[in-house]
Protein backbone atom coordinates (compact mmCIF):
# COMPACT_ATOMS: atom_id res chain seq x y z
CA UNK A 1 0.00 0.00 0.00
CA UNK A 2 3.01 2.47 0.71
CA UNK A 3 6.22 2.36 -1.43
CA UNK A 4 9.44 1.42 1.40
CA UNK A 5 11.13 4.94 2.03
CA UNK A 6 14.67 4.99 0.10
CA UNK A 7 17.56 5.22 2.56
CA UNK A 8 16.26 4.35 5.70
CA UNK A 9 16.76 0.95 7.53
CA UNK A 10 15.17 -1.69 9.55
CA UNK A 11 12.86 -0.01 12.55
CA UNK A 12 12.92 3.16 11.04
CA UNK A 13 11.43 1.93 7.60
CA UNK A 14 8.62 0.09 9.20
CA UNK A 15 7.88 3.10 11.72
CA UNK A 16 7.36 5.36 8.65
CA UNK A 17 5.67 2.91 6.69
CA UNK A 18 3.03 2.30 8.96
CA UNK A 19 2.76 6.21 10.04
CA UNK A 20 2.06 6.57 6.05
CA UNK A 21 -0.79 3.66 6.14
CA UNK A 22 -2.05 4.83 9.58
CA UNK A 23 -2.50 8.34 8.38
CA UNK A 24 -4.09 6.88 4.69
CA UNK A 25 -6.22 4.30 6.26
CA UNK A 26 -7.06 5.26 9.67
CA UNK A 27 -9.56 1.81 10.29
CA UNK A 28 -6.71 -0.27 8.87
CA UNK A 29 -7.13 -3.81 10.07
CA UNK A 30 -4.87 -6.52 9.39
CA UNK A 31 -6.60 -10.32 9.89
CA UNK A 32 -3.52 -12.57 9.79
CA UNK A 33 -5.13 -15.80 7.49
CA UNK A 34 -2.25 -18.36 7.50
CA UNK A 35 1.30 -18.93 9.15
CA UNK A 36 3.95 -20.78 8.05
CA UNK A 37 7.26 -21.41 9.65
CA UNK A 38 10.15 -23.31 8.25
CA UNK A 39 13.79 -22.76 8.85
CA UNK A 40 14.87 -19.43 9.36
CA UNK A 41 11.43 -17.92 7.82
CA UNK A 42 7.99 -16.91 8.28
CA UNK A 43 5.14 -16.40 6.47
CA UNK A 44 2.37 -13.94 6.85
CA UNK A 45 -1.02 -14.27 4.49
CA UNK A 46 -2.78 -11.30 5.10
CA UNK A 47 -6.01 -9.77 4.66
CA UNK A 48 -6.19 -5.52 4.91
CA UNK A 49 -9.02 -3.53 4.82
CA UNK A 50 -10.05 -0.14 6.18
CA UNK A 51 -11.38 3.37 4.49
CA UNK A 52 -9.28 5.36 2.88
CA UNK A 53 -10.12 8.96 4.74
CA UNK A 54 -6.95 10.04 4.65
CA UNK A 55 -4.20 11.30 1.73
CA UNK A 56 -2.23 8.50 -0.01
CA UNK A 57 0.74 9.89 -1.73
CA UNK A 58 -0.68 11.95 -5.02
CA UNK A 59 -4.38 10.57 -4.08
CA UNK A 60 -6.78 12.70 -1.86
CA UNK A 61 -9.24 10.91 0.71
CA UNK A 62 -11.97 8.89 -0.69
CA UNK A 63 -13.61 7.34 1.44
CA UNK A 64 -14.42 3.95 0.18
CA UNK A 65 -13.60 0.68 1.68
CA UNK A 66 -10.22 -1.03 0.62
CA UNK A 67 -9.84 -5.06 1.00
CA UNK A 68 -6.61 -6.56 -0.17
CA UNK A 69 -4.22 -9.69 0.52
CA UNK A 70 -0.93 -9.25 1.38
CA UNK A 71 2.14 -12.25 1.67
CA UNK A 72 4.77 -11.67 4.28
CA UNK A 73 8.55 -13.31 4.58
CA UNK A 74 10.35 -12.97 7.70
CA UNK A 75 13.85 -14.34 8.06
CA UNK A 76 15.12 -14.21 11.83
CA UNK A 77 19.08 -14.04 13.26
CA UNK A 78 19.90 -14.51 16.46
CA UNK A 79 16.25 -13.62 17.61
CA UNK A 80 15.42 -11.05 15.22
CA UNK A 81 13.97 -9.95 12.27
CA UNK A 82 16.66 -9.73 9.52
CA UNK A 83 14.86 -9.15 6.73
CA UNK A 84 11.43 -9.00 5.14
CA UNK A 85 9.94 -9.63 1.80
CA UNK A 86 6.60 -8.82 0.60
CA UNK A 87 3.82 -8.82 -1.97
CA UNK A 88 1.03 -6.51 -1.57
CA UNK A 89 -1.91 -6.32 -4.10
CA UNK A 90 -2.21 -3.04 -4.54
CA UNK A 91 -3.59 -3.40 -8.31
CA UNK A 92 -7.18 -4.58 -6.71
CA UNK A 93 -6.55 -1.36 -4.14
CA UNK A 94 -6.52 0.82 -6.51
CA UNK A 95 -9.04 -0.46 -8.47
CA UNK A 96 -11.74 -0.08 -5.18
CA UNK A 97 -10.30 3.03 -4.69
CA UNK A 98 -11.14 4.28 -8.50
CA UNK A 99 -7.26 5.06 -9.81
CA UNK A 100 -7.73 1.92 -12.22
CA UNK A 101 -10.87 1.33 -14.08
CA UNK A 102 -12.85 -1.46 -13.25
CA UNK A 103 -14.47 -1.09 -10.15
CA UNK A 104 -14.44 -3.11 -6.84
CA UNK A 105 -12.78 -6.22 -7.17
Amino acid sequence: MTPVPTGATGAQVLKQVWAALLRAVPDLHVAVEDVIAKGDKVVFRNTVTGTHLGGDRDLPPTGKSVRCNAIFVFRFAGGRIAEIWGVVDVFSRMRQLGVIPGGSS
